[in-house]
């Protein structure tokens, strides 16, 4: 927990959003994940036309230096900024009405039909459900609409 008694990524979030805002970027989302030794800290941000390397510079400059402040002994042991990807995660409303109509995979904690991950056509996010035509596999062509606290995660998909 981080001083306030907020999650440590609810803190980031509250505290870069704004700076992203003024920036011209969308603050896509906060982590606090371990690989191997390390614990790293990572905030992602988009743009239309995506974003660059200046972006992720200028925003990490202000909130590292702010969370150098209120952090003394903080619980991670690297920081970064970055776009979400290519493939990225979809996780607020908004971003599933934005990417209406896009490829997307969205995998779920427990089968349905048989499946965890389906690959289809995002229809949108309604009334807590995540509903999508199947482009691939089992079903292709149908449409389904998964309850939002089934799924495990939603992305964008990448063709190569």
């Amino acid at each position: 927990m981080a001083k306030s008694g907020k999650r440590l990524e609810e803190l980031v979030e509250e505290l870069a959003a704004p700076h992203a805002a003024a920036l011209g970027l969308e603050l896509v989302g906060v982590e606090l994940v371990k690989e191997g030794a390390y614990r790293y800290l990572r905030v992602y941000i988009d743009k239309e036309g995506g974003v660059g390397f200046d972006d992720c510079e200028a925003l990490s400059r202000v909130v590292d230096a702010q969370l150098d402040e209120i952090l003394p002994n903080p619980p991670y042991d690297f920081f970064e900024v970055s776009s979400p990807g290519l493939d990225r995660p979809l996780k607020r409303e908004a971003d599933f009405a934005r990417y209406v109509g896009h490829k997307v995979v969205v995998t779920t904690y427990a089968p349905v039909d048989g499946q965890k991950s389906f690959v289809g056509e995002l229809q949108g996010l309604v009334d807590g459900r995540v509903t999508l035509t199947l482009t691939e596999g089992k079903g292709r062509g149908q449409t389904i609409a998964l309850d939002r606290k089934q799924v495990a995660s939603a992305r964008l998909y990448v063709e190569f």
